[in-house]
């Protein structure tokens, strides 16, 4: 990989080389300052991502590789094994609390479906284009989604993952924010979390506008600063611009595949795709209201016809070059998940080289990467930085 040099920082900062550029304005962090004046400016003992190692560990929903995603056990087992950020994807209640879910369609992450008081609630919506039949979060009132326990989303796959269905509920975002908090004390250091907002635009039609109760929650619990232990992130750079009026959390922005189009664009008739968006151009402007990007990992490395890993792409330097940082998503153990290249054996469901992929990526000079598997990440960061 050409930027091997470049890639091999051992535990230089979240914003290193790339960002370097910005000089000290916002603690590095571009497109923070107007907001950071309206949340009262730079204070607190929080750290900021300047702090964080390189190759960042991002544990994807928790440790969704080995418990069912978006649960307590989920996160905690994250923490435990040492992940830098634990996500969080957050959707609405019919009364407007943050409840944390991949998705709103709970059908195949709950035990819904074997409750007969909500048999009624079953019914069929498009969400960002797509008709989706099942139970969706926006439709239960939080004392409801209460009485339902979480399972594993793809047993197909993850088959031990199922001893857990019925261990944990779904978690509201603020017991996660007091999880934190706990475990911080308890520590005595920093828990940070990774936060998305589900469907933005979606729900601003439903009057369940997410920004503005996250922005609340933020500042209750003292994560609204540009230092504070905690990012920002959604798939809509509308949701991220309205949220850097909010506060002044650092941001990213999330990017599908290529020649696909964030669903706020689809609904006010922007006809700019991923496509434009990870040009130069496009990167300059979502660095002037956000730190960073986080891409598909095909966007890094796009695969051939045979998924096979082709030639990289000039992605992550001209991203540096704007100062954003890149957290690409996601990497998986299973053979199902990795490139061709890294396949081992026929069963789709057991483990391939998982640490030759992360090797290859890490080479790219990414500044971080989620994982459903935080502990094989962590170790083939650690492997890299050695070499």
């Amino acid at each position: 990989m050409t930027e091997r040099a470049q890639a091999n920082p051992g535990r230089r900062t979240v914003l290193g080389a790339g960002a370097a550029v910005l000089g000290t304005a916002a603690l590095g962090l571009p497109g923070t300052a107007d907001a950071a004046e309206r949340s009262g400016g730079h204070g607190g003992d929080h750290g900021s991502p300047l702090d964080l190692p390189v190759p960042t560990v991002i544990g994807h929903r928790g440790t969704s590789g080995y418990r069912p995603e978006h649960t307590l056990g989920s996160y905690q087992l994250a923490l435990d094994m040492g992940a830098h950020i634990i996500e969080q994807d957050l959707v609405p209640t019919k009364d407007g609390h943050l409840v944390c879910r991949h998705e709103n369609d709970i059908t195949a992450t709950t035990d819904v479906s074997a409750h007969p008081e909500f048999a009624g609630r079953r019914t069929t919506k498009k969400v960002d284009g797509v008709s989706l039949t099942g139970w969706f979060t926006e439709d239960f009132t939080l004392a409801e989604l209460k009485t339902l326990r979480a399972k594993e989303r793809i047993p197909g796959n993850r088959q031990k993952n199922t001893l857990y269905d019925g261990r944990w509920e779904v978690p509201t975002f603020e017991e996660v924010l007091q999880w934190a908090d706990r475990e911080g004390r308890r520590r005595g250091k920093q828990i940070w979390l990774y936060v998305e907002t589900k469907h933005p635009t979606y729900f601003r039609g439903l009057g369940l506008g997410l920004e503005e109760p996250l922005a609340k929650l933020l500042r209750r619990y003292n994560r609204h600063r540009a230092q504070s232990p905690l990012i920002l992130q959604s798939f809509e750079p509308s949701s991220i611009q309205r949220l850097s009026k909010l506060v002044a959390s650092p941001r990213v922005v999330l990017l599908s595949g290529a020649g696909s189009r964030p669903w706020d664009f689809v609904a006010t008739g922007d006809p700019r795709t991923v496509d434009d968006l990870v040009t130069p151009a496009g990167l300059k402007w979502m660095a002037s209201f956000a730190q960073g990007i986080g891409p598909t990992l095909d966007l890094i490395i796009p695969k051939d016809a045979s998924g096979r890993l082709t030639t990289p792409t000039s992605l992550v330097r001209d991203a540096h070059e704007q100062g954003l940082i890149l957290h690409p998503y996601t990497m998986r153990n299973e053979n199902s998940f990795l490139p061709a290249d890294f396949r081992r054996g026929t069963d789709p469901n057991a483990y391939g080289d998982a640490f030759g992929a992360f090797r290859t990526y890490f080479a790219t000079g990414i500044d971080g990467i989620f994982s459903d598997n935080p502990d094989t990440a962590l170790l083939a960061a650690e492997d890299f930085a050695k070499n």
